[in-house]
């Protein structure tokens, strides 16, 4: 049956692959399920780092603040 989603090989050590077993085995799903679950979550982790290191930047002694009503204009 034709699927929509892209579909990539990727070739995984030996621990990575061992361990994506364990983790679908407890979860009672299949691993490419499993995987593609723990690679969202590090595009989310990694998402968070960019807007945590964006922010930090504008963090400043100096920095103006805008209120919720100015900000929402």
């Amino acid at each position: 049956m034709p699927t929509s989603k892209k579909r990539i090989n990727i070739s995984l050590p030996e621990d990575v692959e061992n361990m994506i077993k364990i983790l679908s085995s407890r979860d009672d799903v299949p691993q490419a399920t499993k995987a593609l679950h723990l690679i969202q979550l590090a595009i989310e982790i990694d998402e968070d780092e960019l807007w945590n290191a964006m922010a930090e930047k504008r963090d400043t002694k100096k920095a103006s603040f805008l209120s919720h009503k100015e900000a929402w204009k």
